[in-house]
């Protein structure tokens, strides 16, 4: 099996919202399997579908606790908070720390079409926010103040 393409900023489509999608067909169920197996294949633990170039609300995860995959994703809850630094697939080399929820409730359609609610927490939570984050056309420099954004930018087109 081969690995999808990862799409590097500053690539268009990770700037682009992702579609909802209706439900899950064998087309949906085909790209989260070959997103599971790009993620591992490159020592991700969370991919969104932007960031192998398809416009659709998916995203799939692992912690190494299972595989988490999600449609249409949406955080109806959160508690706490916490810093840690976060690496991206799409901005390699780059780690930026970044303050999110520490604890999240996702609604979302599972693999298999059906409603949803997910609780996470820890690194689970922070893997989700940052891939809904892909879903909404934000990576992980937009966290970043204005001019380390364009020093960032600089770096990355090096």
């Amino acid at each position: 099996m081969k690995p999808l393409e990862i799409r590097k900023y500053p690539d268009k489509v990770l700037r682009k919202p992702a579609v909802k999608v209706e439900g899950i067909s064998e087309k949906e169920v085909k790209l989260f399997n070959d997103m599971l197996y790009t993620m591992g294949h490159f020592y991700g633990v969370g991919l969104a579908a932007p960031q192998v170039g398809v416009s659709k609300c998916l995203i799939v995860a692992d912690i190494g606790e299972g595989p988490v995959k999600l449609a249409n994703p949406q955080i109806i809850k959160t508690k706490g908070t916490g810093k840690m630094k976060e690496g991206c697939l799409s901005v390699p080399g780059i780690d930026i720390e970044i303050e999110r929820p520490y604890e999240i409730l996702v609604s979302a359609l599972n693999e298999f079409g059906e409603p949803i609610e997910l609780k996470a927490n820890g690194l689970l939570a922070r893997v989700i926010q940052h891939e809904i984050d892909h879903l909404n056309g934000k990576i992980i420099i937009d966290y970043l103040k204005f001019l380390d954004r364009i020093k960032c930018g600089l770096r990355l087109k090096k």
